[in-house]
């Protein structure tokens, strides 16, 4: 759950010539939400329908469960073969795994493959035995990701093995719709998928576009604003989908390193340039836990991050003041 913990806050002043023109729509099976200045609703109509397509098109490259996409026939030929894929597409999959040896494999794009043993619709009514989990994660491992930079291929070397971008796709298109519109002329904007945010330019009356974050625990109260100035924000959160067993709450992010669900956060915020890598860090903070993800964070130059523990108590890394927010 994203986009529930993270609010728009759009100035109500105008601007003659210029009007702030906002789309809603369904896309990836999530709400996505375009908002651009323009100088008419004929131009504004016109920058929604290029982003409309740029997600519809990598959708076509990336999703793991249309068929006949890039992703998809990597799966496929996972134990079998290599996959030849467009460049942009081998890179967003090397940056994935950048991630992942930043994070020491707390996000990992083969998470696909685990065996899906634990239910959050309510049906469960005992944790999965020790083995059950262990085995779950048997042919995650992204160290099993081969790549060949000279011919743009990808190699699964495990049968069974799965990519699946979830964890960062979303935040992906976030940057390419920003990117694209920028050059087709659109001066300033928000683009939200699913949670994740990325802005450009500023607001009509010249200020900068502002998000303020809601606590999970207290959800009709917004607890800080933060200004974006060409850049992005995630906020995901496991409040919804959750189980508890012997007193401990698990959420629906689970651990590819040891098929347990992460337990202790329920919703985190990550400030970026790239709502990719906020994407990614946000899952990963949720894997790590508090500690060793606000230290992550802390040694990443322009990256701050807002967590919210089970308790309701707030953690934030070193450079956010909430006193000034």
């Amino acid at each position: 759950m994203k986009n529930l913990l993270c609010l728009l806050l759009i100035s109500s002043i105008t601007s003659f010539g210029q009007i702030v023109h906002k789309k809603k729509y369904s896309v990836l099976g999530s709400p996505f939400e375009i908002t651009v200045i323009s100088k008419d609703t004929v131009e504004g109509n016109f920058f929604c329908k290029e982003a409309i397509g740029e997600v519809k098109r990598i959708e076509h490259l990336i999703s793991d469960w249309i068929p006949t996409t890039q992703v998809s026939k990597i799966n496929q030929n996972a134990g079998i073969q290599p996959v030849k894929v467009d460049f942009e597409v081998f890179d967003l999959l090397e940056r994935a795994v950048k991630i992942s040896k930043l994070t020491n494999g707390a996000f990992d794009i083969s998470y696909a493959s685990m065996d899906r043993i634990w239910k959050f619709d309510g049906s469960m009514k005992q944790m999965p035995t020790e083995e059950e989990i262990k085995n779950s994660v048997a042919k995650v491992g992204y160290q099993n990701i081969i790549f060949n930079s000279k011919d743009t291929t990808v190699f699964l070397k495990n049968k069974g093995m799965k990519l699946g971008l979830g964890g960062i796709g979303q935040g992906y298109i976030a940057d390419k719709i920003k990117d694209l519109l920028q050059e087709k002329g659109c001066k300033a904007g928000v683009v939200n998928v699913s949670g994740d945010i990325n802005t450009w330019g500023n607001q009509l009356d010249g200020s900068p576009w502002t998000v303020g974050i809601i606590n999970p625990m207290n959800k009709n109260k917004v607890f800080a604003t933060f200004p974006l100035v060409d850049s992005a924000v995630e906020t995901s959160g496991s409040y919804e989908k959750y189980v508890t067993f012997n007193g401990t709450r698990y959420s629906h992010i689970i651990d590819p390193r040891t098929g347990y669900p992460s337990s202790g956060i329920v919703s985190v915020s990550v400030f970026a340039k790239k709502t990719e890598l906020a994407d990614a860090l946000a899952t990963s903070i949720f894997v790590m836990g508090i500690e060793v993800g606000l230290d992550l964070v802390n040694q990443l130059n322009g990256i701050e991050c807002i967590i919210v523990d089970d308790k309701g108590a707030i953690h934030v890394s070193k450079h956010i003041d909430l006193k000034n927010n």
